[in-house]
């Protein structure tokens, strides 16, 4: 299970969660900086990926348009990548769980 992350969570957090989520990525890296919510979200089904997001835009899309892509909406203010990650690594098994899930789009942590 991949993780996708949004513009507005730092790509550092590729190297710093890639033990626990092999494979994932940056918009940036993925040439999909200040790319619009369409063109991320189209991206992120097409190569499988989950979107991980502060904002509210893809937790919206989702309801609208389902799955694929899963959204993961953090909801923590303002915190460091440290925290976030932290918060991704204590939630992996819940998101291993919900990415394979059939039912649900949007996996909202912490809840």
């Amino acid at each position: 299970m991949k993780l996708l992350f949004d513009e507005n969570l730092s790509h550092h957090l590729v190297n710093v969660v890639a033990s626990s989520f092999p494979g994932s990525s940056h918009v940036r890296l993925c040439g999909l900086k200040s790319a619009q919510d369409e063109t991320v979200w189209a991206f992120a089904a097409a190569e499988n990926f989950a979107i991980v997001s502060k904002d509210s835009e893809f937790h919206q899309r989702s309801f609208l348009f389902g799955f694929p892509p899963k959204i993961i909406w953090i909801r923590l203010g303002n915190c460091s990548t440290r925290q976030i990650a932290e918060l991704l690594q204590t939630h992996e098994p819940r998101i291993r769980k919900f990415c394979e899930d059939k039912a649900h789009a949007c996996l909202v942590i912490p809840e």
